[in-house]
């Protein structure tokens, strides 16, 4: 079955190039084959995942790589969806790179981890909740974050009196600052979902709802970011460039909660993330 992981790593990276294409000609059928070969990844990565979750019998996220398989699953997912309800079409020349990077750094990982109690651990309702609902609460704030850059973009290029190639090419700043807070609430309430799961579910293996591990509290912290964010929206008026910038933010404090928590700390959420 690894040839599905390849299908869908060359899928989404030719959808890449479809997406660049459309960015430079604005051809709508290109950016049509651009997305029908993003769906056509997101396909294999669910036939693969359905697959996995038959083999092993309980959830396939066991080590990093099978986590990175999700997380490129979750962001491919979200990105389509996002396309059905808010049609930001130029966003896919973030999504798609991303979810093609990530899968191309899951297969040169190594894929064999095993762990102790496996099936107890993986097959818990709890942590599936938990797990599902935290990535693609994360692919949201990524969305999140490549709508901010394009705000910025955008917004450089309405200054500019020279450079107007992105300002013919992306939508208006209100809709781009619109989407933007779209993802962020989304993202917001997936996250907070897969806290709580994950609290139920540490209290259920750990005895404990929370046992300060440095994966808790930068999670925690990166819950604390986000909420910050949207309450100073809906109060301060923080709209525009400074939620851009905090949108990429946050997702910097992601991808180190994600990553850079694993490398640099020891706690007990690095047995499902090791290479």
């Amino acid at each position: 079955m690894k040839i599905l992981l390849l299908a869908a790593s060359l899928f989404y990276l030719m959808s890449t190039a479809g997406y660049l294409v459309y960015l430079v000609r604005q051809n709508e059928a290109v950016r049509r084959v651009g997305l029908g070969l993003m769906v056509a990844g997101f396909v294999c990565q669910c036939v693969y995942l359905i697959w996995g979750w038959g083999q092993a019998g309980h959830f396939p996220i066991r080590n990093m790589h099978e986590t990175l398989l999700f997380a490129a699953w979750a962001t491919a997912g979200f990105f389509i969806i996002l396309n059905l309800r808010m049609p930001l079409r130029v966003l896919g020349v973030f999504a798609a790179p991303l979810a093609a990077f990530i899968m191309l750094v899951a297969t040169l990982i190594p894929v064999e981890t095993h762990l102790p109690d496996s099936q107890r651990l993986f097959g818990s309702f709890w942590l599936v909740t938990h797990v599902a609902a935290i990535f693609l609460g994360e692919a949201a704030l990524a969305m999140a974050c490549g709508v901010g850059i394009l705000y910025l973009i955008q917004e450089r290029a309405i200054k500019s009196k020279r450079r107007r190639f992105f300002y013919r090419r992306l939508p208006s700043l209100e809709y781009l600052d619109n989407t933007g807070y779209v993802c962020i609430v989304t993202g917001f309430t997936l996250m907070t979902i897969g806290l709580v799961t994950g609290m139920i579910f540490a209290k259920s293996v750990w005895g404990r709802f929370w046992s300060w591990d440095p994966k808790e509290v930068w999670s925690g912290v990166t819950w604390l970011l986000y909420a910050v964010l949207l309450h100073e929206r809906l109060v301060a008026g923080w709209r525009g460039r400074r939620s851009a910038i905090m949108a990429i933010i946050g997702f910097v404090v992601i991808v180190f909660t994600f990553l850079g928590v694993n490398l640099f700390f020891t706690g007990h959420h690095g047995q499902f993330t090791r290479f």
